[in-house]
């Protein structure tokens, strides 16, 4: 098995932390806190994702999409993805995919299907998207539709690492009728903490790429996306889900957005 590396803060370890889940290392609390101490919604911002990927699982499972591929699924925290999609609807199949290796200490829980439905767990780097795709093809039936997810994952890969092509690589292998859905932190309410959250990451060796609405509405480029459109990840479709309180009246710096390919 991957050896686990607990020298250095792993995004997906640091999103549970904030959850509150326990599958994390003093070196990913240690950065969590620090975080906090630029935007002490850290916890909110996570929530607030999270119940963006419950709504619109919904809002896709509604529209008759049966098939899902989530990047970046992070370590497991009920209700997770397919449980969602297979309320909707039973035979709804689902595959994860991560690159961090305690992930896959928890894929069971990822596994849990319905005996209608199907769900897989593929380890691997999201910047490999043709391997990605080879081994989802086992579970999914790429000659209908598929909703593909990368949710707060494309903020973590720079322009320069290629994070407008590895996205188009995935969409181009989509048939029509499939979907792309997205959440992207943003520095557009308060760059110069952005700023000094990106030079955070780079101090550790990782990458933070907030992105602006205009940048992040570029990856949607060629698609149709969905009312109402790009939105800050708490305005999508609210009344699909239940509300996520948060602190004081500024919003949680993140975008969303789903959209159809034609």
């Amino acid at each position: 098995m991957t050896r686990i590396d607990t020298s250095k803060p792993h995004p997906a370890r640091m999103y549970d932390w904030f959850l509150g889940g326990k599958d994390n290392y003093p070196v990913d609390e240690e950065m969590a806190r620090q975080l906090l101490t630029l935007d002490s919604r850290g916890r909110d911002m996570a929530r607030v994702n999270r119940a963006f990927m419950h709504r619109a699982t919904r809002w896709l499972g509604a529209g008759g999409v049966r098939q899902f591929l989530d990047i970046g699924s992070g370590i497991p925290t009920e209700p997770n993805l397919h449980q969602i999609a297979q309320q909707v609807a039973p035979e709804s199949r689902v595959v994860y995919c991560d690159n961090d290796p305690i992930v896959l200490a928890h894929a069971e829980a990822l596994l849990r299907s319905t005996p209608e439905g199907a769900t897989a767990y593929i380890q691997a780097d999201a910047r490999d998207p043709e391997s990605i795709l080879e081994r989802a093809g086992k579970v999914l039936d790429f000659t209908r539709p598929v909703a593909l997810s990368l949710l707060a994952l494309l903020h973590f890969v720079d322009d320069e690492d290629g994070a407008y092509e590895l996205l188009h690589r995935l969409v181009e292998r989509l048939p029509s009728g499939s979907y792309l859905v997205l959440s992207h932190v943003t520095g557009d309410f308060d760059p110069e903490n952005a700023e000094k959250a990106r030079a955070m990451y780079k101090q550790r060796g990782l990458t933070l790429r907030p992105r602006t609405r205009e940048e992040f509405t570029r990856f949607f480029d060629g698609l149709e996306l969905a009312e109402p459109g790009v939105s800050l990840t708490a305005d999508w479709h609210p009344e699909l889900g239940e509300v996520v309180p948060v602190a004081g009246d500024a919003p949680i710096p993140g975008y969303a957005g789903v959209a159809r390919k034609p």
